[in-house]
């Protein structure tokens, strides 16, 4: 037998490839590939990256990744386009949505992305973004669920825990037919992942059930189907408490839309220090027959959110400025101390699973005013970007006269609500009415990472000096302020 010879092919353009397995062909177009980022921050430190929705255009967009921050890490990059937010489709939700599910993820976020040019091309060509989301996660995945379970006489949970033979850690669970378990959500076979916000794969078995024992008149626990399971296992993805859907869970934020009546709001917000040692902005004195008491709210709550955007990290002044600059109409998200704790408990955000619908922002504006309001004074907190504050300066030298001669789209002079032709009436809280243009700019640049500016519109600023009355912020809330020492606020 002859020993194997290389065999030799030869093209020739009339007769073609001489070997049939061959072909010529244009190479095909590849498929579109989402990426998959999990990154992690730790605490008081941001992800590091901006999220921008640009007007008229589709898709929530990467900008600005911070060097060596948990952006980069994860290999998100400039003009990636966001399709989901911890396992939740997000390309069609509005961009506040998105923000606020960012902000409430915690110290890990998982982002589902495409490259800009995928993008395009996916949007030009009418793909199905969901469904290719979908098609990512792979057949039969269905997310983990947050069961919250609560006890009752002669069944208890109505649920058992047994152990997974030969695999440390691992539970699935038999709900009592038709029991609490059942009714929670909880399913036949499902795994057991945590409990009251503890990883069970950390867990004994007799550990397991001591915490099931303490935990009283209701657990919370974490599970998935074990299909399910496999899917996140060969996407290397952590199950985390961010991607379930949740089931009977207690203490949901509530919503309040409060339109401004004569005396204001008709409530006092007050930072205080809770039992746990942690800040937090409380809802206090709500006056009887006010806009705050027939939106129901409740002396007490804690404010999570200001028109939809987190505001439990922001201080005290900012989250005032902000309710300032709503002009007429306010939406509030809150929550009563005693559902802040549980989620606490649970090491999440209580906006993370708020599923009740953010007003849209042409209805409640978030920075800007109702028209008939804008010859008002108006309080703007901005915090400097990479950029600068996003606008520029002009002066009238007849009139002696500063005021906003270009506000740049998206950034934070916009979002702060300041308008083109603005009048600078103060800055950081210093009358600035006839201080000379460089000396503003000097004030500007002295404040630092954050500017607070006092606007009215040109207008209303004549009005206001022709009436002799003075222009302050008290102009347009119609209510009464407290020294700023005791860190409280009428709004």
């Amino acid at each position: 037998m002859q020993p194997d010879v290389p065999q030799k092919f030869t093209f020739n353009p009339k007769e073609g490839i001489d070997n049939p397995a061959l072909m010529i062909s244009d190479d095909p177009e590849p498929d579109l590939c989402p990426r998959l980022c999990l990154l992690k921050r730790e605490e008081g430190q941001g992800f590091g990256f901006y999220l921008r929705k640009e007007s008229g255009c589709r898709g929530h967009a990467v900008q600005q990744v911070a060097p060596w921050s948990a952006a980069e890490r994860s290999g998100l990059r400039d003009g990636d386009r966001i399709l989901e937010v911890n396992e939740d489709f997000v390309d069609n939700q509005e961009y506040s949505r998105v923000v606020m599910k960012v902000q409430a993820s915690g110290l890990q976020l998982c982002l589902l992305v495409l490259s800009a040019a995928e993008y395009e091309t996916a949007v030009c060509e009418g793909i199905d973004l969901m469904a290719l989301t979908r098609a990512h996660r792979g057949e039969g995945c269905a997310r983990p669920r947050l069961c919250h379970i609560s006890r009752e006489p002669g069944i208890g949970l109505g649920l058992s825990i047994i152990p997974i033979e030969g695999e440390r850690g691992k539970y699935y669970l038999s709900p009592v037919r038709e029991g609490p378990a059942e009714r929670a959500g909880v399913q036949p076979g499902d795994h057991l992942l945590f409990i009251n916000g503890v990883m069970v794969s950390k867990l004994t078995h007799s550990a397991l059930m001591k915490m099931f024992k303490k935990s009283g008149e209701y657990v919370t626990i974490l599970v998935i189907d074990s299909r399910s399971e496999e899917s996140y296992m060969r996407r290397r993805l952590p199950i985390l408490p961010a991607f379930a859907s949740t089931h009977n869970l207690p203490h949901r934020p509530k919503t309040l839309h409060l339109t401004q009546g004569p005396q204001g709001y008709g409530f006092l917000l007050r930072q205080e220090k809770l039992t746990t040692g942690h800040i937090a902005h409380l809802l206090r004195e709500v006056d009887p027959c006010s806009p705050a008491e027939a939106a129901g709210m409740e002396d007490g709550d804690l404010l999570l959110a200001v028109n939809g955007e987190q505001v439990e990290n922001l201080e005290h002044e900012d989250i005032v400025s902000r309710i300032r600059q709503s002009g007429q109409q306010v939406t509030l998200t809150t929550i009563s101390i005693q559902g802040r704790d549980y989620y606490t408990q649970l090491g999440l955000s209580p906006l993370m699973f708020y599923e009740e619908c953010i007003p849209q922002r042409e209805r409640f504006p978030t920075n800007t005013l109702p028209s008939n309001n804008l010859q008002c004074p108006r309080l703007c907190t901005l915090l400097r970007e990479d950029t600068g504050f996003g606008f520029k300066l002009a002066c009238s030298q007849d009139e002696c006269r500063v005021y906003v001669g270009q506000v740049e789209a998206g950034r934070a002079g916009e979002r702060a609500g300041l308008r083109e032709g603005d009048v600078i009436v103060e800055v950081n809280g210093q009358n600035v009415e006839h201080v000379h243009f460089e000396e503003v700019v000097t004030l500007i640049k002295k404040g630092g990472t954050s500017l607070m500016l006092l606007v009215v519109d040109k207008d209303g600023f004549e009005k206001l000096r022709t009436s002799g009355v003075p222009i302050t912020a008290d102009v347009s809330l119609h209510s009464t302020q407290v020294p700023d020492s005791t860190q409280d606020n009428f709004v």
